[in-house]
């Protein structure tokens, strides 16, 4: 269906009649006109020093990345050039803001005769990146997403955890932009806990730290509502030349996650010996359902000795020594946990394991 919506705010004057008889109407007609030729004017100024603004500072932004990078290798101080560099990266984002008012402020303009009449192909388009799409997905689906991003891209994706300099890790995500998203990053955060089981600390603070670069990214991406992938240049040159506080947000945050690893890893490792040893104990379960470790720890001493000893004469005259009820009472846990048998021996190997416990 063709939607016709956009044509309600078409702004004509010319063919209106609704003007007071003492108003010159020809002249009315053309004071409108007139103002909205003045305000086209403005805006159009307004775009042409908006296009000279951003070609400025990202031609000043260049010459600056591209002296700072020569300087470092010299080894000079560059106070001055992050300093330079981090304005230029505020002024480029604040820019960007611009360009976003300014797209919304001329889609809210009301046509009129003079841009419905504008030629067709006289016009100027600005490339800029476009904002995020974010289709919701069910926790089905995103398990299923997720699942075939790890096999298709795991060798990617251990290889940039392993990147150690900000540069490498840029032009990597540049070269394999279908690596800048949330999936990646639950790779990486995954990776890290299994690095901490497996006591592999210094790896996992290294992988840590390639996964903290990408969850800033994608936050960046998050403010400026854009795809995260037009992010990836913005991020790696704002952390490089980054003030004091930004670093330190950074670091905080790194030192922060580590921690939650760690935690995560122990909480995990706790997991599964408890798991492991639930098992175990499902399987040392008698015939009666009881724990022969557990059963053992609760008889008198003087039973304990005869399993021990898996001495069947000593078991007796132990027996006849206890008061009858109590007597029966252990033995029958005796049987229900599988350390003694109704034909009178004693399941040796299930002491043996007693023993040792």
């Amino acid at each position: 269906m063709v939607d016709y919506s956009k044509w309600k705010n078409i702004e004509i004057s010319d063919d209106e009649d609704d003007t007071h008889p003492n108003v010159d109407t020809p002249s009315l007609f053309k004071w409108r006109h007139e103002a909205r030729l003045e305000k086209m004017k403005e805006m159009e100024q307004e775009k042409a020093l908006f296009l000279k603004a951003k070609n400025e500072n990202t031609a000043k932004l260049k010459e600056v990345k591209s002296k700072y990078e020569q300087v470092m290798k010299e080894g000079i101080d560059v106070t001055d050039l992050k300093k330079q560099l981090s304005e230029l990266e505020s002024k480029k984002i604040e820019l960007e803001d611009h360009e976003e008012q300014m797209k919304k402020k001329e889609k809210l303009m009301p046509w009129n005769v003079d841009t419905i009449s504008q030629p067709g192909f006289s016009k100027t388009v600005v490339n800029v990146d476009q904002p995020k799409k974010v289709k919701e997905l069910t926790e089905e689906e995103k398990e299923i997403k997720t699942r075939e991003f790890f096999k298709k891209h795991e060798k990617n994706l251990k290889a940039y955890g392993m990147l150690q300099k900000y540069d490498d890790s840029k032009r990597f995500l540049q070269e394999n932009p279908e690596l800048v998203c949330e999936e990646t990053a639950n790779y990486l955060v995954i990776w890290c806990i299994n690095l901490e089981m497996e006591e592999k600390t210094s790896l996992m603070e290294h992988v840590a730290h390639q996964c903290i670069c990408m969850q800033f990214i994608l936050e960046l991406s998050r403010h400026l509502n854009r795809d995260p992938r037009s992010c990836v240049s913005s991020f790696f040159s704002r952390i490089q030349i980054a003030d004091v506080e930004y670093r330190k947000g950074f670091e905080d945050e790194l030192v922060a996650f580590k921690d939650r690893i760690q935690r995560r890893a122990k909480e995990k490792i706790e997991a599964a010996i408890a798991e492991a040893e639930e098992e175990e104990k499902k399987k040392r379960l008698g015939p009666g359902g009881l724990d022969p470790v557990e059963v053992f720890e609760s008889l008198p001493e003087v039973l304990k000795d005869c399993f021990e000893k898996q001495n069947i004469e000593l078991l007796q005259q132990a027996i006849s020594t206890l008061p009858e009820e109590e007597a029966r009472f252990h033995m029958k846990r005796c049987v229900d946990s599988g350390l003694w048998v109704p034909d009178g021996n004693v399941a040796g190997n299930i002491a043996e394991n007693v023993a040792e416990n």
